[in-house]
């Protein structure tokens, strides 16, 4: 019985291995690139969030030294949608708008792009759950352009 489970284990893996499934903490071919990028991210609160993301996203490598520079530009802009009965705003509308811009760091071409996301929030009428709601918001919109810039990133990666 245990070698025909074996038997099976050895035919399930062999299968797996022609058919191109990599491991999901497999090297892939841009992941040594993505973890060797430095960011570079505007010094305030939304810019320190997004540098996190980031360097979270690329598993950025401190011990090596950085083969791209990527340095962002932020503009947030907040909108607010719904109306109470008191003509306050029952929810907020938060739109990150992030411009990248990728150079080697032994020089060469710099590729730029750009990055937009809106996320929402509920209006609180306490002035700490008001607070506590545009920070949440500010962290949601920047884990999703950390994760649309990553991604930008793994493309331009492999077109080189």
């Amino acid at each position: 019985m245990r070698r025909l489970a074996l038997l099976g284990v050895l035919a399930g893996a062999s299968l797996l291995s022609a058919c191109g499934f990599t491991p999901m903490y497999g090297e892939t071919g841009v992941s040594g690139g993505l973890s060797r990028i430095a960011v570079t991210t505007p010094d305030d609160r939304l810019g320190y969030r997004l540098r996190e993301q980031l360097e979270d996203a690329f598993g950025r490598d401190g011990a090596q030294a950085p083969l791209y520079r990527l340095t962002t530009e932020v503009e947030q802009s907040r909108r607010p949608l719904g109306r109470r009965i008191d003509d306050t705003a029952s929810r907020y509308e938060l739109t990150v708008k992030a411009a990248w811009a990728l150079t080697p760091a032994a020089g060469g071409k710099t590729i730029k792009g750009v990055q937009t996301t809106t996320v929402t929030y509920a209006a609180a009428d306490q002035p700490y759950a008001a607070i506590a709601a545009q920070q949440d918001g500010e962290d949601r919109a920047a884990a999703d352009l950390a994760r649309l810039i990553r991604l930008d990133m793994m493309r331009v990666l492999a077109g080189l």
